[in-house]
């Protein structure tokens, strides 16, 4: 594949950096509330759908008022990566909460009992 062929994922990656810049200190709102951490960002291959994955430190509902605070805030978050990423047409923002950590937390608990079985 061409460089411009891996264009969607290098534009990932800046979206990642600047979101996470975002939610670290400009975006005002209370229901982003405790520790938020951008994981991935996954753009389509025609650079028109972005999904953002976050992680959050909390309780459940920390988690849902969290993402709606963000997907309040996407269009302010869209128009800032059109002008700092100098996009012509900034992708459509999808925030996701990341459920990795847990269910890689439970996968090496379920790895650990069986080590543990094993005679």
């Amino acid at each position: 594949m061409t460089v411009a062929g891996h264009r969607h994922q290098r534009i990932a990656e800046e979206i990642r950096d600047e979101v996470g810049s975002m939610v670290a200190g400009e975006l005002k709102d209370p229901r982003i509330a405790g520790l938020v951490t951008v994981t991935e960002v996954r753009v389509s291959p025609d650079m028109r759908h972005a999904r953002i994955y976050v992680s959050v430190q909390g309780t459940e509902a920390e988690h849902e008022s969290t993402i709606a605070g963000l997907t309040a805030a996407a269009g302010f978050v869209r128009r800032e990566l059109g002008q700092r990423l100098q996009l012509r047409r900034s992708p459509e923002l999808h925030f996701v909460l990341d459920q990795s950590g847990p269910q890689g937390e439970r996968i090496e608990q379920l790895l650990r009992e069986s080590k543990r079985g094993e005679p």
